[in-house]
């Protein structure tokens, strides 16, 4: 696979400059995708450095770099404790970890990410998954619907939504993300439509990949394997991924941020062993907008471990 079918990496000075590169490091890109901000990172380590890149999906690894330097490895990246061990790896100086589907995802139409390309209704980012989005439409029940649009999409008329998606599957299978669009598009406002299917899109891809606990555990992980001083750097692309990473880094107890929790107000602190390094979110300047406007959305937070 052509790393250019990638997105461009985002913020990519922005998150150099915060992983406070060593030369002779240890660091983890936990989501290569097409390798950018991991062929950026091998350049500032020396023969003694190393750079491990996670990726759970296929073509990320056929497309991964050659390097003495470089590890690649195939796996969700909730499970970087045990590959840290089996590497024989006990700490390491930084972790990078920008969020969300790239864009290869999106044009790869037959993956079924996208409204724009009629396909299967699969959104599996590891295409050995189990859970496929079409699953979701067509077992879940309504509630449960509701609550991942509403949750996971934050759609106001989530439940409009699942009320259709439960009606229409008692009539006629849905099994492409072409029938999924067709039968939601009528239930949005004109002025935000596309923008609105992308969230109905989004909310089931979260959905199927259980995004939020596996983030919560990677947060957890990478926690624990950073040396002191080592630092934490994470790009978030919805606000639910960005609470839990701001949360995480303040302490806050994140057990409750899934959305079958998401109406529980009051989160018990934790111990927190990380501070902030900047005292508020990063977002990408006017000039990356206007070149990349997949950074529209993008958040940014680095921590520093104590």
């Amino acid at each position: 696979m052509n790393p250019e079918c990638y997105h461009i990496p985002v913020m990519l000075d922005e998150c150099l400059a915060g992983l406070n590169i060593k030369p002779n490091g240890i660091y983890l890109d936990l989501t290569y995708g097409g390798g950018g901000h991991s062929k950026e990172i091998i350049k500032e380590l020396s023969s003694e450095g190393h750079l491990y890149g996670f990726d759970q999906d296929l073509d990320a690894q056929a497309g991964a770099m050659v390097d003495d330097r470089f590890t690649f490895v195939r796996s969700n990246f909730r499970y970087i404790k045990n590959w840290m061990q089996y590497y024989g790896v006990e700490r390491v100086d930084g972790i990078l970890a920008d969020l969300g589907v790239s864009s290869h995802h999106l044009d790869a139409g037959e993956r079924g990410f996208s409204f724009r390309y009629d396909a299967p209704l699969d959104m599996r980012m590891n295409q050995a998954g189990k859970v496929l989005a079409k699953h979701i439409v067509t077992t879940y029940s309504e509630e449960q619907l509701a609550d991942v649009l509403y949750y996971y999409g934050e759609l106001k008329q989530s439940r409009r939504i699942a009320a259709a998606i439960v009606k229409a599957r008692g009539q006629k299978d849905i099994n492409t993300t072409g029938q999924l669009a067709e039968l939601v598009s009528p239930l949005l406002g004109a002025d935000r439509e596309k923008k609105d299917l992308a969230k109905v899109f989004q909310a089931l891809r979260i959905e199927v990949n259980g995004e939020m606990k596996v983030l919560r555990e990677m947060l957890a992980n990478a926690t624990d394997l950073l040396a002191p001083g080592g630092r934490l750097v994470v790009m978030t692309y919805h606000s639910l991924e960005d609470r839990i990473v701001k949360n995480h880094i303040k302490g806050v107890d994140n057990k409750k941020q899934d959305y079958t929790d998401a109406q529980a107000l009051i989160f018990g602190r934790a111990k927190t062993i990380l501070k902030p390094v900047n005292k508020s979110v990063i977002t990408a300047s006017a000039e990356e907008l206007a070149r990349n406007p997949r950074s529209r959305s993008a958040k940014l937070r680095i921590a520093e471990k104590s």
